[in-house]
């Protein structure tokens, strides 16, 4: 069985905000809001992890004085 395509950050994203608005809607089945809880977890995970990486790759690609290095990341810089 192939595996499925990993989705982007932006798509799982996406996905996740649809869920909630589903969720919130309070149309959901006890079972269906179950499903779309557990879906929105995996999305959160696979979303986390890749701002992780991004970040990493981030911190390892800051650059001072010519030099490679690590810096923290800081969003507001």
């Amino acid at each position: 069985m192939a595996k499925a395509k990993k989705q982007s950050f932006e798509e799982s994203l996406a996905e996740l905000e649809a869920i909630v608005e589903r969720m919130e809607s309070g149309e959901l089945s006890l079972e269906a809001s179950l499903e779309a809880f557990e879906n929105g977890m995996k999305l959160s995970r696979d979303a986390q992890a890749a701002l992780s990486a991004a970040e990493l790759k981030v911190q390892k690609l800051t650059e001072q004085q010519g030099e490679l290095h690590l810096d923290d990341f800081d969003p507001e810089a």
